[in-house]
């Protein structure tokens, strides 16, 4: 018999209590909007006085005044303040249809244990993702297919009855994670006629067991990003998967959807990270029969499962590999003279394989967004060096504020080696021309990851409109595809009556390493658009299919198409 040592124990059996968060079944309805980004009590807004601020106590921005916001946001877009479009306040329980429900599936249901709603609130919560289109119709109240009903297990086995069951009497599953999906996944199809069951995992948010020794931990994989990373670090490890949204997704929705995270040039993506999967399917149980790092015969199992976006089934536990909390981090920046010298700084990182744990380069027009969102300085002296930068950098080395661009950086890892590699990765960047821009600016950028999406909700109110997608391209294509993209999107939107110019923004996150041949090739772009749609009625009827152009275009300039808010042919799909 095999013996692991160091192997702790958090959670044996369905109903073992050890490390749940002992959470209501509705809970995250009751702190988390309906019909918006993130946190009830967090959000932009301008107030009586007419300034920008973000409220709540959940982050670092929270409670401050951000007095640029207002200028660039009405300068930007011609937005007017006095014109609001607010969204529907609470759910029009009117307007949700009566469930179809399964009478003989509820009835086994309810025999095998597992808890059940067909609740209004329940049901339009959990029919919907974060696309803009999803969003959108939410704000104004629009409610279409919903769910017939939630059903929330509470471990694999549970899962295992439910689908199951859903085979017997011949009902449709749409799994459910964080709800933080982009490609319409948890859209219900208008024409099925079955029942259809949203299955909430969120109840499977245990850690399992970590294995000390071999620096494994097995969890269920409804746990939410930013609960596994606060057991494991009582424990003192970590995963190092960061995705922007790992606040509200979840372990299996990694998975369904391959995800990446702003860290993974040292921890990886998820595929780099797991060991085995476990998921449910119509067909039984599908899992590898050994805990191997790569198989060398026949396919791996796990690529069927990656990306799948919960259309082969359901994912209840995963092993992932976990470090040891880093024992040292440090931010960064560079500023760079233009954004061409910018991305050809990142080339050369890439090159010489001494990515940080994140190097995010933001074009001109990003890099005055972020600015508009600095808080109001608490003292003069801080007022006084702020502008003594600035000066350094516009007046004596002639930065033009027009064309510069900023990278923010992030080291983690001994103290002696982040040291020495922050060193490297600066001499690089003097080299193209970069002056380092100090820790503080490249906190504040990593820091505004999680508070940006809620941006897009202050746009709404106002009849401006955002959204973001993503791509994979080789480095000689970057320029092309972020000129060739911000150029279909000024023609997209003049076609379709926008009456003020659209704002488009690129980012390059990251470097993609080919786990085989370890050889740098591609960066990841990150395309950022947004406009006010007042005055265009066109626009308004055809907000859902606004960005489909730019997709193919991406697919054209770059490398593969990117995956942010287009519905895919096998998307919404329920598995059974």
């Amino acid at each position: 018999m095999k013996v692991v040592y160091h192997l702790i124990y958090f959670a044996i059996g369905c109903y073992e209590t050890a490390y749940k968060l002992g959470l209501s079944l509705s809970f995250r309805q009751e702190i988390m909007k309906w019909n918006g980004w993130g946190y009830s009590d967090s959000r932009f807004l301008f107030n009586k006085k007419g300034q920008a601020e973000f409220t709540g106590k959940r982050y670092r921005l929270s409670g401050l005044i951000l007095p640029s916001l207002k200028d660039w946001f009405e300068g930007t877009f011609g937005a007017n303040l006095q014109h609001k479009s607010p969204a529907t306040p609470t759910v029009n329980l009117s307007a949700v249809a009566p469930p179809n429900l399964n009478e003989p599936f509820i009835e086994d249901l309810k025999a095998a244990g597992v808890a059940a709603s067909h609740d209004p609130e329940d049901r339009v919560f959990r029919a919907h993702g974060h696309c803009l289109h999803e969003i959108f119709a939410l704000r104004e109240g629009r409610i279409g297919r919903v769910p017939d009903m939630v059903v929330w297990p509470s471990c694999h086995s549970d899962v295992e009855k439910i689908v199951e069951l859903a085979c017997k009497h011949n009902v449709c599953l749409i799994p459910y994670g964080g709800g933080t999906s982009v490609s319409s996944a948890l859209e219900c199809p208008h024409e099925e006629t079955r029942s259809i069951v949203s299955l909430d995992t969120s109840q499977m948010n245990r850690i399992l067991w970590i294995d000390e020794k071999n620096l494994t931990a097995h969890v269920e994989a409804g746990i939410i990003g930013q609960d596994l990373e606060r057991q494991l670090n009582e424990h003192g490890y970590c995963t190092g998967h960061e995705p922007d949204s790992m606040e509200f997704s979840s372990l299996g929705g990694w998975v369904a959807t391959r995800a990446s995270g702003m860290k993974k040039n040292i921890y990886g993506n998820i595929e780099d990270l797991v060991v085995h999967i476990k998921m449910v399917t119509p067909r039984g149980v599908i899992e590898k029969s050994c805990l191997g790092p790569r198989m060398s015969t026949g396919p791996d199992i796990h690529h069927f499962i990656l990306g799948s976006e919960g259309t082969l089934g359901v994912v209840t536990e995963v092993t992932m590999k976990i470090r040891p909390i880093p024992e040292y981090q440090k931010y960064g920046s560079v500023v760079f003279p233009n954004f061409q010298q910018g991305v050809a700084c990142l080339r050369e990182v890439a090159r010489q394989r001494c990515a940080p744990a994140s190097i995010r380069l933001m074009d001109n027009e990003q890099f005055q967004f972020g600015h508009a969102l600095k808080p109001q300085v608490s003292s003069i002296f801080t007022s006084f060096l702020d502008g003594l930068k600035k000066f350094y950098i516009t007046k004596f080395k002639g930065f033009d504020p027009h064309h510069l661009c900023v990278a923010t950086l992030l080291f983690e890892g001994d103290r002696g080696k982040v040291l020495q590699h922050e060193k490297q990765v600066y001499d690089i960047a003097a080299k193209f021309g970069g002056l380092a821009a100090g820790e503080d600016n490249g906190q504040r950028g990593y820091m505004l990851t999680f508070v940006i999406a809620y941006l897009r909700d202050l746009g709404m109110d106002y009849y401006v409109i955002g959204e973001s997608f993503e791509t994979s391209v080789p480095w000689d294509r970057v320029l092309d595809l972020c000129r060739n993209v911000k150029e279909r999107i000024v023609r997209e939107c003049k076609e379709r009556g926008v009456q003020f110019p659209p704002l488009s923004t690129c980012r390059c996150t990251d470097t993609h390493t080919h786990t085989h041949t370890h050889t740098h090739t591609h960066t990841h772009t990150s395309i950022f658009l947004a406009f006010d749609i007042q005055g265009s009625q066109r626009l308004a009827q055809e907000r859902k299919h606004v960005n489909v152009p730019l997709f193919l275009f991406v697919s054209f300039c770059g490398h593969k198409r990117s995956r942010r808010s287009h519905k895919f042919d096998l998307a919404g799909r329920p598995f059974t």
